[in-house]
């Protein structure tokens, strides 16, 4: 299962692209002194140009891939890669119910200080302890298709498949404390 989030849209191409195809034609339309074609050409292409360049800037940046095929699958985000066995499922899991979080001070895979504009952060633990966030527009969706995608990923059993300790209210043993062992 492949999972792809686009980075970004050419959408804002199109509409400046739209804008300046609008002031071309009220140019022509218009009585009173033309601009000089040099001139529209020399404007068009840099100011598309610009834009262009930021449009494919965060798609090749933001990107999102889930790619489970064959034994070495990777989620990616722009040119940062994790393979799918470093990514701790038990971690994953938890942060959909919301029983888990994200640490301070995690870094953003695929660079950058702190997620992009309209998207969240996805805590994802990988099994070497560092905690990272996926920017994500669409957290559920990336979610499902980690879980699907990361080897191993099964649901651990019930609570109801073993006793629970007597000590504590939820199972958990009693020597265990709120920071770990």
């Amino acid at each position: 299962m492949g999972h792809v989030e686009p980075g970004g849209s050419w959408r804002p191409f199109w509409t400046v692209a739209g804008v300046l195809g609008l002031l071309g034609v009220l140019d022509l339309v218009l009585p009173g002194p033309d601009v000089p074609p040099l001139l529209w050409l020399v404007a068009v292409v840099a100011v598309l140009g610009v834009v262009a360049s930021g449009c494919l800037a965060g798609r090749r940046a933001w990107t999102v891939r889930v790619d489970a095929a064959g034994p070495d699958g990777a989620l990616s985000v722009g040119r940062e890669r994790v393979p799918l066995a470093d990514v701790d499922a038990a971690h994953l899991r938890a942060v959909r119910e919301g029983t888990a979080g994200v640490d301070a001070g995690a870094s953003v895979l695929g660079g950058g200080w702190s997620v992009p504009r309209g998207r969240t952060g996805l805590p994802l633990r990988l099994t070497d302890g560092r905690t990272v966030l996926v920017a994500t527009r669409d957290p559920a969706a990336l979610t499902a298709a980690l879980l699907a995608a990361v080897p191993g990923s099964a649901p651990p059993p019930s609570p109801m498949s073993h006793p629970a300790d007597r000590d504590t209210p939820d199972g958990r043993p009693a020597g265990r404390g709120t920071l770990g062992p």
